[in-house]
């Protein structure tokens, strides 16, 4: 490897990826692929350093407890206040939202959502769709749906990228991107690339 090549990978921006469930290494997979670097994160003190944080699928009431327990949920809320942006998929959507339809469970509430949980079904119900999202360009985005949430509504400063079947799929909100299914299960990078982005301030 060339001088060149390891400036440019200690210059690229680093995208760290929750790992206390889910699809963690397909994540840090495609963050790589888009140019960043990746890191998994399970600590409040691994934040500091990232431009932006990726919250995977898995069970959002799980993953919420394991958030409050190690001080992740506080950590998260303040390092966002600072700059860093998050993208959550599927349970990451859920933990994300504000309100949360006939639940009490913990969230980090930062986006001007209500997310409906297991909204498409359970999870022999998953399936696979293209979806429209002009913002990305390039044609359909394949998107996996698994036990997946929708958005039931959204806040005046949410923008709308994608829905299925009248049902929100894609939303962002600021330095918050928010999806009901699974980017990193189709072997593509146009919503990380797009992630990557947000958190390097591009659009």
């Amino acid at each position: 490897m060339t001088r060149e090549e390891i400036a440019e990978i200690e210059q690229a921006p680093v995208i760290g990826v929750l790992s206390y469930q889910g699809d963690v290494r397909e994540h840090l997979v495609a963050v790589e692929a888009a140019g960043a670097r990746a890191v998994p994160v399970n600590r409040p003190e691994q934040l500091r350093e990232l431009a932006g944080l990726i919250i995977p699928g898995g069970e959002s009431t799980t993953i919420g407890k394991l958030l409050t327990h190690f001080g992740m949920d506080q950590a998260i809320r303040e390092c966002y206040e600072q700059g860093m942006a998050l993208f959550g998929t599927c349970a990451g959507l859920i933990l994300m939202a504000r309100e949360i339809e006939g639940s009490d469970q913990p969230r980090l509430g930062l986006m001007d959502i209500t997310a409906r949980r297991n909204a498409f079904g359970r999870q022999v119900q998953s399936f696979e769709t293209d979806l429209d999202v002009p913002d990305l360009g390039g044609g359909p985005l394949r998107a996996v749906f698994i036990r997946a949430p929708y958005i039931s509504a959204v806040g005046a400063g949410v923008r709308v990228m994608a829905s299925f079947n009248e049902r929100i799929v894609l939303a962002r909100q600021d330095r918050l991107l928010a999806a009901a299914f699974h980017p990193e299960l189709v072997g593509e990078t146009r919503l990380h690339r797009y992630f990557l982005d947000i958190a390097t301030g591009k659009v």
